[in-house]
């Protein structure tokens, strides 16, 4: 089958390492479920594999890929009851977890230490033809969605839906600000939190990423930089309820400063730099909670397909790209030159 996958990882030219060609079909096995793709959407999780930082040790050639929807094609043996019939559209739940530690068990299988993403481990990822995933991770499309944008949720719009409503338990009327505003992650939480009645700041060094985040729904956007935290004070006197925090370093200290006494600031990444200042004075002080995140349990994923079906609410996607023209996706991934989210038609 097509499939775009890295042949190598590392080196001093990530994207040399990309090739698009043939792989083996997926082996279809008890409790599975194989999906004929249609679109996928890149993740810098994609780039970083290319670059060699990884947290699941991977063998190349490794399919690359996180997020996928398309349509189900057929189970294997057990097929789970409830489960969408063949010929169904769907979007996948990208997270798998080693169902055997205390994590697991409990209501939060998201802190099992060994989970992995679609592509990770022995896992291969959704920039292919085929897909095959445990039955449970397909879940029936929004109808309004594309399958390019459904193929948004499952990394991208799952994080910051488990940042908004499970980490920071933000309700109508709270205040948050968006760091790093024009990525995915960040129009996600744009489009999550106003739909759901929370003010929405943007933060970007960029004033026409401050646009976009306007257009999709940021009620005010600051430019990020020395004077950040000192106009995010004049929209809010007391302080955001809550930080949605990818950035790192370059806006650590906005965050610290925007936040109100109490309030939180959950961290998801740090796509410019992982070892920020930690200005403990200010974290005690103000009785500040740093809370990370990632991704999302199935039943926040579940939650998340409900919430955009019943808000209305239509992903942004930049560019659709043809899987032939992955190397051009990739290195506007690298670059950061686009709003929103990046996907790779297989149609």
């Amino acid at each position: 089958m097509r499939a775009v996958f890295a042949r190598q990882l590392g080196g001093d030219a990530p994207l040399d390492n990309l090739e698009i060609g043939e792989r083996p079909e997926p082996v279809l096995g008890p409790g599975d479920v194989r999906i004929r793709v249609r679109a996928a959407s890149l993740n810098h999780h994609d780039y970083f594999t290319l670059r060699g930082v990884i947290g699941s040790p991977i063998t190349p050639p490794r399919i690359l890929g996180c997020d996928a929807s398309g349509t189900v094609l057929e189970y294997g043996d057990r097929r789970p009851p409830g489960t969408p019939d063949p010929g169904s559209d769907v979007t996948i739940y990208p997270v798998a977890f080693c169902g055997a530690c205390g994590a697991c068990r409990s209501d939060d299988p998201m802190l099992c230490k060994r989970f992995t993403l679609l592509s990770d481990g022995d896992r291969e990822g959704s920039f292919a033809d085929h897909l095959v995933v445990p039955a449970h991770c397909a879940l029936v499309k929004p109808a309004a969605l594309s399958f390019a944008q459904a193929a948004s949720l499952g990394t991208t719009y799952l994080t910051a839906y488990r940042m908004l409503f499970v980490k920071a338990a933000l309700k109508p009327g709270s205040t948050v600000l968006v760091q790093g505003a024009g990525g995915g992650l960040a129009t996600a939480a744009i489009q999550l939190a106003r739909a759901a009645g929370i003010t929405v700041i943007a933060s970007s060094r960029s004033q026409s990423k401050l646009d976009a985040a306007a257009r999709t729904g940021a009620h005010h956007g600051v430019l990020a930089g020395r004077d950040a935290a000192k106009a995010i004070l004049r929209l809010c006197a007391d302080g955001v309820d809550a930080v949605v925090e990818s950035v790192g370093e370059p806006t650590w200290a906005t965050s610290l400063r925007a936040v109100r006494e109490g309030g939180a600031i959950v961290v998801a990444g740090a796509t410019a730099g992982a070892n920020p200042p930690a200005d403990l004075a200010r974290i005690f002080w103000r009785q500040l909670r740093v809370l990370g995140s990632t991704m999302g349990s199935p039943a926040d994923f579940s939650s998340l397909v409900r919430f955009i079906e019943s808000a209305g609410i239509t992903p942004i996607v930049d560019t659709v790209y043809p899987a032939s023209e992955a190397r051009t996706a990739f290195a506007r991934l690298a670059a950061g030159d686009f709003v929103g989210k990046l996907a790779l038609s297989f149609d």
